[in-house]
């Protein structure tokens, strides 16, 4: 079974240019650990911190990179995060991006803490435009999500049965309201509909082929994203989520218009 992770996407200004930075969550029987990478055209910096149980060293470090002629320093202090079920830290942490002095990413409640370690200036905007993550149940999955930055975090839960007796059927509910209903899910296992958030309208997509066909495979996928001003609406899927969208590919096509998307893959626990 693939371990639980948690990859976000933020837009930023880094050294005065827009850069992509990707941070990934990760945790298995074996520890947890945590990968910071900054996109560009012609360098990749990449962070990665691997935090066993008898490695408490790493939980509080920095490193220093280089695109080009740019030095980037990614600094963390994760010894006193605490976390829910979840590979990325509910509290008690901070992760910094600093470049020339001036912090590009943070993350984390840990902000005086992360200043008086980075000795930078406050950080630009930063957008989270992409999540992709894996959850893990038996007809129920949970997740939060936020789809605009000035908005409230969201519960959204999504339950699908898929086995026993009855006619498979997917619900969706965001904050405990039923937002989407399919049934005779056995001819729409893929599909697609608009639905409002936050007076947002979002586009779900749901493909869950391989529980019904393929159940070996053992995972579904479901993705949220917002409409974007001027943006087609996509039409109905006739081929897997999974194929059809990419995770960077689809942040960086909504970067200009702050756009934000949301990909679940949906393992099923036996």
């Amino acid at each position: 079974m693939m371990q639980n992770m948690v990859t976000c996407l933020y837009l930023t200004t880094l050294s005065g240019q827009t850069r992509l930075i990707t941070v990934t969550w990760c945790k298995n029987l074996m520890g947890q650990g945590l990968s910071v990478n900054v996109d560009d055209p012609s360098y990749q910096c990449l962070c990665r911190v691997d935090m066993k149980s008898w490695l408490f060293w790493k939980k509080k470090g920095s490193k220093r990179f280089e695109l080009g002629t740019t030095k980037v320093d990614v600094f963390w202090d994760l010894s006193s995060a605490r976390y829910g079920s979840a590979p990325e830290p509910l509290e008690g942490y901070f992760v910094a991006v600093v470049s020339n002095e001036e912090v590009a990413l943070l993350l984390g409640d840990m902000c005086k803490e992360a200043f008086k370690k980075t000795h930078a200036k406050p950080p630009a905007e930063t957008v989270l435009i992409s999540r992709k993550e894996h959850v893990f149940g038996k007809n129920c999955y949970t997740t939060k999500a936020q789809f605009c930055n000035s908005g409230r975090i969201h519960d959204i839960v999504i339950e699908c049965q898929t086995g026993g007796p009855r006619e498979p059927k997917l619900c969706v509910r965001i904050d405990k309201q039923l937002v989407v209903q399919v049934k005779h899910l056995i001819w729409k296992f893929r599909g697609n509909q608009t639905i409002s958030v936050d007076g947002l309208p979002i586009e779900m997509f749901w493909d869950v082929h391989d529980w019904l066909f393929n159940p070996s495979l053992g995972h579904a996928v479901f993705m949220f994203k917002t409409i974007t001003s001027g943006e087609v609406q996509e039409p109905s899927l006739s081929k897997p989520v999974s194929h059809s969208f990419k995770h960077k590919e689809l942040a960086q096509s909504q970067g200009n218009g702050y756009g934000f998307s949301l990909l679940m893959y949906a393992w099923k626990n036996d």
